[in-house]
């Protein structure tokens, strides 16, 4: 990887461990995605699926022995940071040849969290190989790695199927990256409670030079709606954005708004990052946005807002001004139980 760095951070140059001091470093959001798998034969595979092991529920076990072990990491891990944890998602699935485990760890603070979302896959893989021991004396850790990180001077990279690290693209290119989290994508939340991203786009907001007030606006109004509500913060840039989308929908997002960055100046990328993404796009829908402030402000007429589906799960760009995203959330209310009916497929 271009970004990785040539030396080992925790060395100094006479040959000393030591924990890195980050006090100079930038309070960002901080995302990684780890993942582990557990061999193990067919009787511990049928037994995990019907829930007939004799000491019980393996995959709560190990899903809620995952979530405590982050908070655990620095005790683990001497040259660790004790970071604060801002959640953690945790998904294990039994294939045929074993259990899949899947971990995502946020944080807001000036190191990374890649750590702690190993830390949380590998504890979970140590529970269910302690759970089916019994059953299977040769269960073992296949893997256990992290997959994805993004946020910090490093950059974001991405674990590539086959298995090699691969730093995010350019803002310059119109090919989203590719991720091996993306089967904990899903098209509807299984909460009972429907799940909305928000994210704001703003190099400015992000770097704290201006105050957000799109993105609480548009989180006040879907909280109306009694749907929870994640927001996430983003410079103007193409893999930052598509980041954002990706861990929206792990998190099982049914819809995603974005606002700004759909002006047509050097720097406003969404609609760029987000149109390769689509699968279906919804164009009546993304007219009524368009034209939603025609007349009334005169920087509509310049807006390049979008609406689409990327799988099942509904992605709408609006543009970054208060009065822009009033007038497309007002267009939105009314197609908003029928686009989440017709993506649930339900009767509509």
């Amino acid at each position: 990887m271009d970004n990785a760095s040539n030396r080992l951070t925790h060395v100094t140059t006479a040959g000393h461990v030591h924990m890195v001091d980050v006090a100079r470093k930038e309070i960002t959001e901080r995302i990684a995605h780890a993942s582990s798998f557990v061999a193990c034969n067919a009787e511990a595979v049928r037994l995990l699926r019907s829930g007939e092991l004799k000491k019980g529920d393996a995959l709560a076990v190990a899903r809620v022995a995952a979530i405590a072990s982050v908070k655990k990491t620095p005790d683990l891990i001497p040259l660790c940071h004790p970071i604060s944890i801002t959640g953690v998602k945790v998904d294990i699935t039994v294939q045929d040849e074993g259990v899949h485990t899947q971990t995502r760890v946020t944080t807001t603070d000036r190191t990374g969290i890649e750590m702690e979302a190993l830390t949380a896959a590998t504890t979970a893989a140590l529970n269910i190989v302690d759970m089916i021991k019994a059953v299977d004396r040769g269960a073992h850790i296949a893997y256990a790695r992290v997959d994805h990180k993004a946020g910090g001077r490093s950059g974001s990279w991405t674990r590539s199927d086959d298995g090699v690290p691969i730093a995010d693209e350019s803002a310059t290119s119109n090919t989203p990256p590719t991720s091996s989290t993306s089967s904990m994508s899903s098209a509807l939340p299984a909460s009972s409670t429907p799940l909305v991203g928000v994210v704001t786009v703003s190099d400015r907001s992000y770097a704290g030079t201006r105050q957000d007030l799109t993105g609480p606006a548009i989180t006040q109004h879907v909280q109306r709606w009694g749907h929870l509500v994640e927001n996430l913060l983003t410079p103007d840039d193409i893999t930052h954005i598509r980041t954002a989308i990706n861990e929206l929908r792990a998190a099982g997002a049914w819809l995603i708004i974005t606002t700004g960055g759909t002006g047509i100046t050097s720097r406003d990328m969404t609609p760029q990052a987000v149109a390769p993404l689509l699968d279906t796009t919804l164009p009546a829908l993304t007219h009524a946005i368009q034209a939603s402030g025609t007349g009334t402000a005169p920087g509509a007429l310049l807006s390049r807002s979008i609406a689409g589906l990327m799988g099942r799960t509904a992605i709408i760009t609006l543009p970054g001004s208060p009065n822009a995203v009033r007038d497309g959330l007002a267009i939105l209310d009314t197609v908003r139980e029928h686009l989440y009916a017709q993506l649930a497929d339900t009767d509509h």
